[in-house]
């Protein structure tokens, strides 16, 4: 299948316009990403549609807090990154293309997705964006089958594409990695103002949340935290943000995020924002309270989760709007 969103260049060569890499592939050659290759001058997708997970998850094991709480979503995978993150969980699918997989029309995915019973599609596990026409083809005829569009991501999107794509999700979670440019060209082989970018194009427009996988030595002093808080505040101080806990995997061998480094983040960041969650730490409460009251609206242990503080998406206590999309 042909792809989108690329220029051809002279000798055969083209220019992949999907993402701030701007790859230029020569025939024969493939992006960064390794699934978007260059074939006689032409953008070939020769993993479109090719999954390599696809399973029933808690909406919170995305994680999205805000967002349809205690349902359970159809969640698919794919191969390839546009980043090479030496301390990814999902290595083994985002940086090598040898794992199995299994080839799903965006229509059997639909049709799959309401045999299960799903509210909706959550692309996630691995890099979705680097599948992006095969992602837009599906949500289309998810939104037009009545089920919501989920996005799990980096981030890392050009302007026009990503407003195709925005246009058509109901909520993400993107992961801003660390708010030091640096580290983000260094380690993970991106760019922190793209990312930034992208999260002011979609803020607003869907349920939006946002990750920080807090590694020591790398991310977790308290003034880059901060940093990242005062940035996503102004966006929204509503904006929910998860700091997740890092353990040894792939190419990093530093020891685990102690727990009480989470809490003393989490600290900083609700100076700045309503609604900061941490992951990654066990059965961790992870609660949210209306923000007039302090009523609990939505309780969290693990994914179990109830939501009996809510009233026609209302605080049952105070009558205030709750920031909780969904029923």
């Amino acid at each position: 299948m042909e792809g989108r969103y690329y220029e051809p260049g002279e000798k055969g060569r083209l220019r992949c316009r999907l993402c701030p890499h701007n790859c230029r592939i020569a025939p024969g050659g493939h992006g960064l990403c390794r699934v978007r290759f260059n074939r006689e001058g032409r953008l070939e997708l020769p993993y479109y549609g090719r999954l390599s997970s696809i399973a029933m998850d808690p909406i919170e094991k995305k994680p999205l807090y805000h967002f349809y709480p205690g349902r359970q979503i159809l969640s698919v995978g794919f191969l390839g990154c546009s980043f090479h993150c030496p301390f990814c969980q999902n290595y083994r699918i985002s940086q090598d293309t040898r794992a199995p997989t299994e080839e799903v029309s965006p229509e059997e995915l639909v049709r799959l997705a309401r045999r299960q019973g799903s509210f909706g599609i959550a692309y996630t596990y691995s890099e979705p964006l680097v599948h992006l026409e095969y992602v837009l083809d599906t949500a289309r005829r998810a939104r037009a089958a009545g089920l919501k569009n989920v996005l799990v991501s980096n981030g890392y999107l050009n302007p026009e594409p990503a407003e195709e794509l925005i246009g058509l999700l109901d909520a993400a979670n993107i992961d801003l990695k660390t708010f030091d440019p640096e580290f983000y060209r260094g380690e993970i082989g991106g760019g922190l103002e793209e990312v930034k970018r992208f999260l002011g194009q979609a803020s607003g427009r869907l349920e939006l949340e946002v990750t920080t996988l807090i590694i020591p030595t790398k991310n977790d002093s308290p003034e880059q935290v901060e940093a990242i808080a005062r940035f996503l505040a102004s966006l929204d101080p509503g904006l929910p943000y998860h700091l997740s806990a890092y353990y040894p995997t792939h190419h990093y061998t530093i020891p685990p995020t102690p727990p009480a480094t989470l809490r003393e983040l989490a600290a900083v960041a609700r100076r700045h924002l309503r609604y900061v969650y941490l992951g990654n730490i066990g059965m961790e409460e992870a609660d949210t309270a209306c923000a007039s009251c302090g009523h609990t609206l939505v309780r969290r242990r693990g994914y179990q989760v109830t939501a009996s503080g809510l009233r026609d998406g209302k605080c049952s206590r105070c009558g205030a709007a709750a920031p909780i999309a969904g029923p």
